[in-house]
């Protein structure tokens, strides 16, 4: 009882509206926890499923459709449900709400594999079909009353294209849009491409079709994400520590050690560590890469910059074809939960609900039939304010750099060297991170430790700014470095320091020495390496009287696995060493941050 309850919890971070004030770490420790422990939070956690995230499913969507103005007629909701047969003969649970009195209308349509969520597509049944929308909901393939066996993506594009194809050709369906978050988008992206003539447009947040982004970062594999999430959906429960799982080497023997058992699936991500491997260049990750190109209706993207899918949307976005863009949204704004993470300062101008946008957008385009003209508005962290730009990546008006001294950053060149010593056994731990779901507590804008923190951090900070730096887009960190090993990791964390000394993270990355250089050359230990650490995109005004500090190190986790120290592939490395880091300050080792300038 309690393992399932956990597992449920942990689904909910998933979809929007369904995380507020939810910390999912005791649940997880409870499950190696003592029989005692487990007894006393069987009635807690009774409560909690039966009382409290009812409640959190019905209030918060509801009161979000209560803000939004509507002086249209209102309408009464019908609601029959449906077994659908797809072209395989397996049935899909489907429910339709129709608002009463209309013969045809507009009609809204999700697919998802979270049917615990039913209070919430209750909500959005009733408030669309009272706007004079229809909305049809239908869980996937083996999940709640829907047949078949369960087995993540692999499904969505034959039951999503059949499911359209049906609605399609139903009278009373006037025109399609279809809406969802996370993997409620996935579900979308995965039948962009392929939907039949009464879908005019999509609306699809925090998700994106790259699923290598996704998954690594120049040769690291994002722990936080993938790991956390293949133990939690590994199809038996799994109780193995989360952290240790995560170290575990070699830790492509960690499913049978650990888990209980062999995961293909996994096997394949954590061995395929090349955008070239084949397990990308085929298949269904392959074709869900390529389905943006071939996208012909109008996409509202959204996602944020502190969620975990977002490198993965930005390059979704910009493999939209050149067409559809003309005609598609983009909005950027805070985390996974579209909630704010950061530990400064206050926001006044989140807009960070999605029903609303839902409502814009599909008003437009199936009540008003008007094709939307492209727009892209971010939020501008330290500004709280949504700023509409031409395009994004936005123009760069000048690029700013900023050499690394010996403890400073400098409009010019300076010579030294700074060195330090990294021991895989003791990794750096991810703290304000862009890239976490499992350990999502620390995902955000978070303050951060005094500078050289660690033997194995070593800070940078500039002079106080005189004027604002309006970072837009890209942050990179070039380092000329060299090592005593044959492989390493460089890690670099930029951040704001305020007048009063407290240091925000802006944004983060790590590469390795490999990931620099042409696939099949190696690196010779003791050479100079020019290797380039390149952030997500972020859109930050850094304000006078502030400093910029850039942290160094090797280590970030569980954010990314933690390099061994040798080279080859990380997930079959049995053991680690220490490395001997060095870098050589001059012309070489600089911060380079895209400034867009009104």
């Amino acid at each position: 009882m309690v393992r399932k309850q956990v597992k449920t919890l942990t689904v909910l971070y998933l979809v929007p509206y369904q995380h507020f004030g939810v910390d999912f770490a005791p649940y997880q420790i409870l499950l190696v926890m003592g029989a005692i422990f487990v007894l006393l939070a069987i009635p807690f956690l009774l409560f909690y499923d039966r009382t409290v995230l009812p409640l959190c499913n019905r209030c918060l969507p509801r009161q979000e459709y209560a803000s939004m103005p509507y002086d249209g007629p209102v309408y009464g909701c019908r609601r029959e449900e449906l077994m659908l047969p797809m072209q395989d003969g397996v049935r899909l649970y489907t429910e339709i709400f129709k608002p009463e009195g209309l013969a045809q209308f507009p009609v809204l349509i999700q697919r998802s594999c979270y049917p615990n969520q039913q209070p919430l597509y209750e909500i959005n049944g009733a408030e669309l079909t009272r706007r004079g929308y229809g909305y049809v909901i239908q869980t996937c393939r083996g999940t709640g009353k829907s047949e078949g066996h369960w087995e993540p993506n692999v499904n969505e594009r034959p039951d999503g294209r059949d499911t359209l194809q049906w609605l399609n050709d139903q009278p009373w369906a006037e025109s399609i849009g279809y809406f969802g978050a996370s993997y409620l988008a996935l579900t979308g992206w995965a039948i962009a491409d392929i939907v039949p003539p009464k879908v005019k447009g999509m609306m699809l947040t925090v998700y994106g079709t790259d699923r290598f982004k996704s998954a690594y970062e120049k040769g690291l594999f994002r722990h936080d994400v993938l790991t956390g999430w293949a133990m939690q959906n590994a199809g038996h429960p799994v109780t193995a520590d989360y952290l240790e799982s995560c170290r575990f080497r070699p830790h492509d023997k960690v499913d049978e050690a650990l888990w209980g058992g062999k995961l293909d699936w996994y096997q394949d991500w954590i061995h395929a560590t090349r955008r070239t491997d084949a397990y990308w260049q085929q298949g269904w990750w392959k074709l869900l890469a390529d389905v943006p190109g071939n996208t012909k209706v109008p996409v509202y993207i959204i996602d944020a910059w502190y969620d975990h899918h977002f490198g993965s949307a930005i390059n979704t976005y910009a493999s939209l074809a050149p067409e559809t863009k003309e005609h598609s949204w983009l909005d950027i704004g805070w985390n996974h939960m579209s909630q704010p993470c950061i530990a400064w300062g206050e926001q006044h101008n989140l807009e960070n609900g999605d029903i609303h946008r839902m409502l814009e957008w599909f008003d437009l385009l199936l009540k008003q039939k008007k094709q939307p003209e492209k727009r892209v508005r971010t939020y501008v962290m330290r500004e709280d304010r949504w700023k509409t730009l031409e395009a994004w990546p936005a123009p760069v008006s000048r690029i700013e750099k900023l050499y690394l001294g010996e403890t400073t950053l400098n409009a010019e060149p300076a010579e030294g060297e700074r060195t330090f010593v990294y021991d895989p056994e003791n990794p750096v731990p991810s703290h304000g991170a862009e890239s976490v779901l499992t350990t999502i507590a620390e995902a955000g804008s978070l303050l951060q430790p005094e500078p050289d923190y660690r033997p194995d951090v070593v800070s940078f900070v500039s002079a106080p700014l005189e004027k604002a730096l309006p970072i837009c887009g890209q942050i990179k960190v070039h380092l000329n470095v060299s090592t005593d090993v044959d492989d390493t990791a460089f890690t670099a964390k930029l951040m704001e320091v305020f007048p009063d000394g407290r240091a925000y993270n802006i944004r983060g990355g790590i590469t390795t020495i490999a990931a620099n250089l042409p696939e099949g050359q190696t690196y010779t230990p003791g050479q100079t390496a020019k290797v380039c650490v390149e952030m997500w995109d972020m859109n930050w005004t850094v304000q006078p009287g502030s400093c910029l500090r850039l942290d160094v190190s090797s280590s970030d986790f569980p954010q990314y696995a933690v390099h061994s120290n040798y080279s080859g592939v990380w997930s079959e490395q049995e053991k680690t060493r220490i490395a001997h880091q060095k870098i050589l300050l001059g012309e070489g080792s600089f911060v380079e941050l895209p400034l867009h300038e009104n």
